[in-house]
């Protein structure tokens, strides 16, 4: 694989422009850049699970270690920087090394699904829910940079996407893995997008924050949801079920029967 060279840096991200204003006061605003900070920021760890699963097979290797490593570590370093320049008094380092000692806890090969063209389809799912969570960021907040931010991570988001559904292509066609199968994966994995790592993100978050109600669990719950609300009303849904529905590969008169079904799921997962 060619040398990486990186579509952009957080050099191109201009922030003395930043509208402080329009998100200093905005809570929901801060756990949910904060919140993906912690978990952009962790992904070495996520990639040597992948690395070790996908053993053997170079082109996979390499293009996660070459290219989804540095952007999705890149992610975190410019989430960071925003969250420095709009809440300075919060202490991010010692937020986030507590987080990581939980957060290592979850990153098992283990974990993954059971064959290689299954994990990649997993792998579309995640990155179809950090696409559709990064453009509903930018469409819920009108501060600049952070919107600029939010768009330049979903773009990157939606090209992994792209990769991973390539690769599980190749894959299902060795593997001979059938359409219930696969649906199943999809659904699994949907379902899990509000996972143990962002629940362990606003947890930490809320400990360093807010510490008096580390221990309250309702009000973890109800960052949640109103992070999950935020989704909710800025995503489009049209754009997210393509993107889930496409390692299905549906012939068109199928694709009508099946569309209503995988919406209501997909509502309900964001609902949540």
């Amino acid at each position: 694989m060619a040398a990486y060279e990186a579509r952009w840096t957080i050099e191109d991200l201009d922030f003395s422009r930043m509208a402080l204003d329009r998100v200093r006061a905005d809570e929901n605003l801060f756990y949910m850049a904060s919140s993906a900070s912690f978990v952009e920021s962790g992904s070495d760890l996520y990639t040597q699970n992948l690395v070790d699963f996908f053993r053997g097979d170079a082109e996979v290797v390499s293009w996660l270690r070459n290219q989804w490593e540095p952007e999705e570590l890149q992610h975190g370093r410019t989430l960071r920087a925003y969250v420095h320049h709009a809440w300075p008094e919060f202490d991010w380092n010692t937020a986030y090394q507590d987080f990581l000692a939980e957060y290592a806890t979850y990153c098992k090969v283990e974990l993954l699904a059971p064959t290689r063209a299954l994990e990649m389809a997993a792998r579309c799912v995640v990155e179809t829910g950090t696409a559709t969570y990064y453009r509903a960021l930018a469409r819920a907040t009108t501060e600049p940079v952070l919107r600029d931010l939010s768009n330049r991570i979903a773009t990157d988001e939606v090209n992994h996407y792209k990769h991973f559904y390539g690769f599980f292509r190749r894959y299902r066609e060795q593997e001979g893995v059938g359409r219930a199968r696969v649906l199943a994966t999809i659904s699994k994995r949907t379902l899990e997008l509000k996972s143990e790592d962002a629940d362990c993100a606003i947890r930490h978050l809320v400990k360093a924050r807010s510490p008096e109600r580390a221990t309250d669990a309702s009000y973890v719950r109800e960052l949640s949801a109103r992070m999950s609300g935020t989704v909710r009303r800025n995503l489009k849904p049209g754009a997210t079920l393509k993107m889930l529905m496409r390692p299905l590969e549906l012939p068109a008169t199928m694709q009508a029967v099946v569309q209503y079904p995988i919406r209501q799921f997909m509502q309900h997962v964001f609902l949540r």
